[in-house]
């Protein structure tokens, strides 16, 4: 308000003074009512759809998560833009699919077979700088950007996990990085960390406990402008570490729901550190001004979390490992207690917080995902007829098949790429993906198939290798 400050008031009355300044705090409470909102994106590793209570699992306790559920919209045909970690966090940046970007595995990226089978795809392993990441677009309107936890989409570079400064977060439009590293998974959830980018605590310190203190720093010290958080949470990846107290709360409870006592002690260890960090934004008066999200980069690991009724798990292009749980909660904006069947993908994350920040895509950059502000608010719906996966690399564990997948409407289908085989499933009906209905409904399948190939081919998708010849 320089304007007030260089004027002359010796000729103003009391009254008019009282005008002026009444003016004053008109403007100021218009400035702090324009202010953009604030963006808290939180990101689980390898947590499953089934992996919160929430959902339905009656073994594991989230009470805080499941709050920030009852207090905002539910998405229960949620994906993930891959079955593993690193596409995912690449799409997420990007909003440009996993195929378009061509890191459509998890780094270091492939995994040979030495039977018959295809070879897996090449792929990038970092995103180049060619992309305009999200938290660089935020900066260009005043956002302050904290990256905090799992990176993984650059290779090391150093020391305990240290990436190249072009690929790390802070290379990438973050203004803070704290735990990004190359590691897929902590050398341990306990303090020492042994990860370049994150100092060690006090012995025993616990690791998700010290990302949310770091990120309540920095949402207090940056309260005044908008922000973006992005918090990427290692858990639940191994190792299967927790704290004592809650090891033993869980040392009897396995069953449906429940694969490993570790794995639930896990997730409530993660959910009172989100339940601090929630704490943290009303006690900070930011409630109302933030949009949060939570949700998961792939399915659950096997072994661990039971993906039921989902079939099969991480790794897989069924739905076990890449429908994944996703909570939205926008004060003002969401409607508490909401559920919203629509499917929606991780490359939708990019437009939707471009739209909160009141910023337009970039001109030429392709993106794969739609904003959902207008289903947040239930105004509209996304426009596009089919979401599209593209997983031609083999996971660590080398059980999956290598393909493409289309889910439209109720239907999905699978393509095979070592044989061309399809599989299509009616997900309303058979959401645990039991009955193949390729050969009972060949229209379906053949339509769906076409959709999958000219998308292939929009995106650019570099495809499977022949095997190699035997003997070699």
């Amino acid at each position: 308000m320089v304007f007030f400050r260089e004027m002359n008031l010796d000729w103003l009355g009391r009254g008019s003074l009282a005008v002026a300044f009444g003016l004053v705090a008109f403007v100021q409470t218009v400035e702090a009512a324009a202010k953009r909102p604030n963006i808290l994106f939180i990101m689980a590793d390898d947590l499953g759809w089934m992996d919160l209570a929430c959902q339905g699992n009656k073994l594991v306790e989230t009470p805080n998560i499941d709050r920030l559920a009852r207090q905002g919209m539910r998405f229960t045909s949620a994906y993930a833009a891959a079955p593993v970690c690193s596409p995912t966090r690449a799409a997420v940046l990007t909003g440009q699919a996993p195929a378009r970007v061509h890191m459509t595995s998890h780094l270091p990226g492939q995994f040979f077979p030495k039977d018959n089978r295809p070879q897996p795809a090449d792929m990038v392993p970092a995103i180049g700088p060619e992309h305009i990441t999200i938290a660089e677009r935020l900066k260009e309107v005043g956002y302050a950007n904290a990256f905090l936890g799992k990176w993984h989409i650059a290779p090391s570079a150093g020391p305990r996990g240290k990436v190249a400064p072009g690929h790390s977060p802070l290379g990438q439009g973050f203004d803070i990085n704290i735990g990004g590293t190359s590691y897929g998974g902590p050398p341990s959830f306990f303090s020492p960390y042994r990860n370049a980018t994150l100092p060690d605590g006090e012995p025993g310190e616990y690791l998700p406990d010290r990302l949310v203190n770091e990120a309540i720093g920095f949402i207090r010290d940056h309260k005044a402008k908008p922000w973006m958080v992005h918090l990427w949470f290692y858990t639940v990846h191994w190792p299967m570490q927790a704290p004592k107290e809650l090891l033993k709360k869980y040392a009897n409870r396995t069953g449906p729901g429940l694969n490993d006592t570790r794995y639930g002690a896990m997730i409530e260890a993660m959910d009172l550190a989100v339940g601090r960090l929630l704490a943290s934004l009303e006690a900070l008066g930011l409630n109302d001004e933030t949009l949060v999200v939570f949700t998961s980069d792939n399915g659950g690991f096997s072994g661990v979390s039971d993906c039921r009724p989902l079939r099969e798990s991480k790794g897989h292009l069924y739905e076990g490992g890449i429908r994944v749980p996703m909570i939205v909660r926008w004060p003002g904006r969401v409607k508490p207690g909401t559920l919203s069947g629509e499917p929606v993908v991780s490359m939708d994350f990019y437009p939707t917080f471009l739209e909160v920040a009141g910023l337009k895509p970039t001109t030429g950059k392709p993106l794969d995902g739609e904003s959902l502000v207008s289903l947040f608010q239930q105004t509209g719906k996304p426009r596009r007829e089919a979401l599209f996966f593209h997983f031609p690399n083999y996971a660590w564990h080398m059980d999956n098949r290598l393909g493409g997948a289309v889910r439209a409407g109720n239907h999905k289908l699978i393509r095979n790429y070592d044989d061309g085989s399809v599989e299509l499933y009616n997900l309303k009906s058979d959401l645990g993906e039991t009955k193949n209905l390729a050969k009972r409904q060949p229209e379906i399948a053949a339509r769906l198939n076409r959709k999958l190939g000219q998308w292939l081919a929009d995106t650019g998708a570099w495809m499977p290798k022949p095997p190699k010849p035997r003997g070699r």
